[in-house]
């Protein structure tokens, strides 16, 4: 938890992860930050979803829509805070020369998707209009 925290103050300061060991290659902190900002890419993909869920399907029950939507919106903004933090440890990783860290969040992220998903697959199949 303290080295969380920590991380969380290095979000806002991004200047002291020099204090962390060495300068690595700035490619390896290129592509850290490219990752990062396919990280909030995804996010905001998650949080549009989210809102067209919404927008878009007002003859869905309301339950569901909130449902669906508010699942979308949440992955959204776990996906955002999750790439901050992940730039942080990879960064300050790269900098102590130690390994990358590693994270189950992909792994639950796509299980999320993949229940929302085949929520939406019920649905559109027991709503349909034919």
């Amino acid at each position: 938890m303290i080295e969380f925290a920590r991380n969380v103050r290095l979000w806002f300061a991004p200047e002291r992860i020099k204090e962390e060991g060495g300068t690595p290659d700035y490619r390896f902190s290129l592509a850290n930050e490219r990752t990062f900002l396919a990280w909030l890419r995804t996010s905001l993909a998650l949080i549009g979803g989210g809102f067209a869920v919404d927008q878009f399907l007002p003859d869905l029950r309301w339950a569901w829509r909130v449902g669906l939507a508010l699942g979308l919106l949440a992955a959204g903004a776990l996906c955002a805070l999750r790439a901050v933090n992940h730039w942080v440890r990879c960064e300050r990783a790269m900098r102590r020369g130690e390994d990358l860290p590693v994270s189950r969040f992909p792994a639950l992220l796509s299980i999320g998707v993949a229940i929302v998903a085949i929520a939406m697959v019920v649905v559109v199949l027991v709503r349909g209009d034919g």
